[in-house]
């Protein structure tokens, strides 16, 4: 982003010394003050957009959420929440991070720039547990496990808007698509998905049967295919979303399937296997797992897959840990890293919010710099010439 204020291109930095006419010498001084601020612009711009991303860690078992620095693994801070955090979402600016407590029956916000809880909680439905932010940042729902329903946020406000969405039985995870149109909602005592439009925030067409008590669920990059983990059946389903219906068999994965999630490339499925402690992986080009199972810490959660694809991070809820899968040979990277007891969820903040991150905010800065230098010459030019 360019400030809205930058130095005026065009000022001369006159010495205050006086010639033998008394008249005071122009001196470039204003151009390499200009260059100097924006190269160094440039450079803020840059470092922030090569910044590492945030991983916000819910521990359901200590009632808050674990900061953790990807570059170095290390946990850098630990915010207070409601009761039972489980699941977490932040918005595509990066700004906030919304909670679901489902001990409290609330949602917390969190800024992201001091890392502190905003207002006061959200009250939703009974149990809330998944959480989902549209595309564009408006609006957050949240699957009310207790109550059957999706509750929306609006996020200028952090007000609840409208009536619940009637789904079906203890809605779980929640996956939006890419352009923002529809939500899928796996509903966990009715062995179906329900489909909701957003702009209407009514659900549409007839349940979808999936495997037994759907859990984790999440959607491939293109809005192409929905992945479904369903906990008792030990199988993932796959949903295309153009006919909203089941497509080929089901996939078998470890025991008690619950996370899911997918590389940015669409490319691979992680499933977290939380009676086997293992990962395993599928193709989506096959819709056939690849590998070993990777072994992780003890009842694997609700995963999620870094913004540039390079690694999976693993909640362990029975070893206070998260594991780090590097997907280019899906093996475990370095020690767990140890966070709040019984850690549940997890979610990324957006690789490297720039300042300057662009190639047309890039050129209209180097355009800058070249305006300013031939402004303040040729005005330098003409005041030596006219003396």
């Amino acid at each position: 982003m360019i400030p809205s204020k930058i130095p005026e291109a065009t000022t001369l930095i006159r010495d205050k010394r006086s010639d033998r006419s008394g008249e005071t010498k122009p001196h470039y001084w204003g151009a390499v003050v200009s260059v100097i601020y924006l190269i160094v612009l440039v450079s803020v711009g840059a470092k922030a957009a090569d910044a590492a991303p945030v991983a916000y860690v819910t521990n359901s078992g200590s009632a808050n959420v674990s900061v953790v620095d990807t570059a170095t693994k290390a946990v850098l801070t630990t915010i207070s929440v409601g009761l039972t955090p489980e699941q977490i979402a932040i918005t595509p600016n990066g700004a906030r991070v919304y909670v679901t407590n489902s001990g409290s029956n609330t949602v917390s916000v969190i800024d992201t720039a001091t890392n502190a809880v905003v207002g006061s909680p959200i009250s939703v439905g009974s149990n809330p547990v998944g959480i989902a932010i549209t595309p564009n940042g408006a609006r957050a729902y949240v699957t009310n496990q207790g109550s059957n329903t999706v509750s929306v946020i609006d996020t200028a406000t952090n007000a609840v808007i409208g009536s619940p969405i009637s789904v079906g039985s203890s809605p779980a995870g929640i996956a939006i698509t890419p352009n923002g149109a529809h939500m899928y909602v796996a509903n966990f005592g009715s062995i179906t998905v329900s489909v909701i439009d957003t702009a209407t925030n009514a659900v549409v067409g007839s349940p979808i049967s999936v495997g037994s008590n759907p859990v984790g669920i999440a959607i491939t990059p293109n809005g192409a295919r929905v992945y479904v983990a369903n906990f008792v059946d030990n199988t993932v389903s796959v949903i295309d979303t153009a006919t909203n219906a089941v497509v080929g068999s089901p996939i078998s994965v470890g025991s008690n399937p619950v996370g899911i999630a997918i590389t940015p490339n669409g490319a691979r499925v992680y499933v977290a296997n939380f009676v086997d402690n293992t990962v395993s992986v599928i193709d989506t080009a096959t819709n056939a797992v690849v590998g070993s199972p990777i072994s992780v810490g003890q009842r694997p959660d609700f995963l999620a897959a870094s913004p540039d694809g390079a690694s999976v991070y693993v909640p362990n809820q029975g070893s206070n840990t998260v594991s780090v899968i590097a997907t280019a040979t899906n093996s475990l990277v370095g020690s767990p890293i140890s966070v709040g007891t019984a850690p549940t969820g997890i979610a990324f903040s957006p690789a490297g919010i720039p300042i300057i991150p662009t190639l047309s905010d890039s050129g209209l800065l180097l355009l800058f710099v070249a305006v300013a230098t031939t402004l303040t010459l040729r005005i330098a030019r003409r005041s030596i010439v006219s003396q």
